[in-house]
């Protein structure tokens, strides 16, 4: 009987070895995959180099590396600009290849900075903007990068508005080298309406990041441009009173802009300087 149980004892354990052993190189040839992966993709061979990486997380299903080298492999594989079916379905591949990888580490800023690029290269405005907004609301996030998002949001807003004042800007001379500009509205009521929404919109977006961020120099640029763009609809109405107002808020923000601009300048000036009279290291 004792012996009976010494037997299984040691079957146990030879198995238990060949188990971890197995494990332990199928590892090791996961690695080999992924070096093979990175040569193909140096190579410009990306969907030799996808096909090793997906080798890769087949040998380790553990792997934190061989998801991003997919993800990557198929990204490399799409095609900026190429509007052709089996292209858009490629950057939509991609994109769910990073989001799997979001799964496991939502802070992957690669992943979610490659979803945004490639929702905004194939034109899926409405999904970009729902993606950046999602990391605007997102309160495991860290403040900065919310931040980050909301001037992303404001950014597309300015842009929205921008689109509809500037075509209707006129210029007109009044003499001695000076001019004078007026906005007129766009001849589509709907247009009008869309600007007012994007730059409302688009004020509360900036408001949220410097609520997160109060020394944002981007933040302040944007809201100092969101406000030239409220100067503009208040002239088209011939509010005076308000555009007035308006633009005395966007001087102060300009105002503000400038200093974090100079203070920034001399930060990064003075950073320069110290890596300029520090030794060099051996």
């Amino acid at each position: 009987m004792k012996q009976s149980k010494a037997r299984i004892a040691i079957a146990l354990a030879v198995l238990v070895f060949t188990a971890s052993g197995c494990g332990v190189v199928n590892r090791i040839r996961s690695k080999n995959e992924l070096n093979e992966a990175a040569r193909s993709y140096r190579e410009g061979n990306y969907v030799q180099a996808e096909q090793h990486s997906r080798k890769a997380l087949e040998l380790d299903p553990d792997s934190k590396a061989a998801p991003l080298f997919i993800a990557r492999t198929i990204h490399a594989q799409y095609r900026p600009g190429v509007a052709a079916a089996d292209n858009i379905a490629k950057a939509r591949e991609a994109i769910e290849a990073y989001r799997q990888i979001l799964q496991n580490d939502p802070q992957n800023d690669e992943a979610y900075r490659a979803i945004a690029f490639l929702y905004e290269r194939i034109k899926e405005d409405a999904k970009l903007r729902e993606w950046i907004t999602a990391r605007a609301n997102d309160g495991g996030a860290a403040p900065e990068k919310r931040a980050e998002a909301y001037i992303v949001l404001a950014s597309k807003d300015w842009n929205c508005s921008f689109q509809l004042t500037e075509p209707n800007k006129v210029t007109t001379s009044t003499g001695e080298g000076k001019a004078s500009v007026t906005y007129n509205k766009p001849k589509d009521p709907k247009d009008f309406e869309t600007a007012q929404v994007c730059v409302k919109r688009g004020l509360e977006e900036v408001e949220n990041a410097l609520r997160f961020d109060q020394n944002s120099e981007p933040a302040w640029s944007y809201k100092t441009n969101l406000l030239l763009e409220a100067v503009k609809l208040a002239k088209m109405e011939g509010r005076a009173d308000q555009e007035a107002e308006l633009d005395k808020q966007r001087a102060a923000a300009q105002k503000r802009t400038d200093e974090l601009s100079e203070a920034n300048r001399k930060k990064q000036a003075e950073e320069e300087a110290k890596k300029a009279a520090s030794p060099p290291t051996s």
